[in-house]
């Protein structure tokens, strides 16, 4: 699970394992893979990063 904060400045906790797609429009655009839509203060960076560490921790990969 990642910590992301909506447009209105409520936090939201999203399962990084149903993101589909992330795009920059100019806000941060998250798709989930049931086509549902979320749209996020943090960049897609952010966002990619947050998804990322979430994956290592929850699977195990070592940067090597």
């Amino acid at each position: 699970m990642i910590f992301l904060t909506r447009l209105n400045k409520r936090p939201v906790v999203l399962n990084a394992e149903v993101i589909k797609m992330i795009e920059c429009t100019p806000d941060t655009l998250i798709t989930l893979v049931n086509g549902d839509h979320i749209v996020v203060t943090e960049s897609v960076d952010e966002v990619v990063a947050k998804a990322i560490d979430y994956q290592r921790q929850v699977h195990g990969f070592q940067v090597v």
